[in-house]
């Protein structure tokens, strides 16, 4: 009996889960498809970036978005690619950072690991609510459960032990998988941004080889020296993308890890704890 009138006390953490789900992740990749689509038509094609006064000119010296524009069609996507990345890096670096809570992590593990061994369960609360984030809430569910569970007679220790680390495992389901959400599309771009921009390069080389095919005896200079210049933009823009969004991932695993060893710490250590100091 206990146990299930616990149980409800870590559902009301579902409710902000799903607050914090925001803006689907195709509706924001659409929009910034657009976004990306106008930046390029009327920001790095902007005639005054050319010489001649039009994008069909060559790009001002210097001019590294205009230099950009002559990778042709598969620029936008890329930009979209790399848009893509940057927003769902400052997303999850935004939910991340309030997962922690209000302070430090390790502190707060720390000084809940002392509170539990003296056996002062209303401190460990306090702290909990000072704290906030998932490490927090996780930590708050375990600690609420530790101490009815030190007033049940209607279980034994084994039980007991059981029911608080089914506690633990419960609001860690809860909170943790959140933290990944996203990073899933952020590794995709990885991989997908190098391949678009190969494309691009491909494209570039057959507009090069094209132009030197159709020239005949002479050599039209001009339209081979943009297709190898549209090939490399691409393959330079996927490079880029790429890079970032590897570094953005793995910053992000790690933060993630983090935060997970801290709940599973505090898990164990109050498991730990109930069994050295109660029966």
């Amino acid at each position: 009996m206990s146990t299930q009138a616990k149980t409800p006390a870590a559902k009301p953490a579902a409710p902000a889960q799903k607050k914090s789900g925001g803006i689907p992740a195709g509706v924001v990749m659409i929009i910034l498809f657009v976004i990306a689509e106008l930046f390029f038509h009327f920001v790095m094609g902007d005639g005054s970036r050319f010489e001649g006064g039009t994008n069909e000119g060559h790009p001002h010296q210097g001019d590294y978005l205009a230099i950009a524009y002559k990778g042709g069609v598969i620029v936008p996507v890329l930009l979209t690619c790399f848009l893509t990345a940057l927003t769902f890096s400052i997303e999850r670096l935004l939910t991340i950072g309030k997962a922690k809570g209000s302070g430090d992590v390790n502190a707060f593990v720390r000084k809940i690991q002392s509170l539990l061994d003296k056996d002062d369960t209303d401190a460990a609360l306090k702290e909990c609510d000072k704290q906030k984030g998932s490490v927090g809430n996780v930590t708050l569910a375990a600690v609420k459960k530790y101490k009815q569970l030190t007033t049940d007679g209607s279980l034994d220790k084994e039980q007991k032990l059981a029911a608080l680390s089914k506690e633990v495992e419960e609001a860690t389901s809860l909170e943790l998988p959140m933290l990944e959400k996203n990073l899933t599309i952020i590794a995709t771009l990885a991989s997908v941004s190098t391949l678009i921009g190969l494309l691009g390069t491909v494209i570039g080389m057959i507009k090069a080889f094209s132009a030197l095919g159709n020239s005949g005896g002479s050599t039209d200079s001009t339209a081979l020296a943009n297709g190898i210049s549209e090939a490399l933009v691409n393959t330079a823009l996927g490079i880029g993308t790429s890079a970032v969004c590897i570094i953005a991932y793995n910053f992000f695993t790690s933060k993630i890890d983090e935060l997970t060893y801290s709940v599973d710490e505090i898990g164990l250590s109050i498991n730990q704890n109930y069994a050295t100091h109660h029966n």
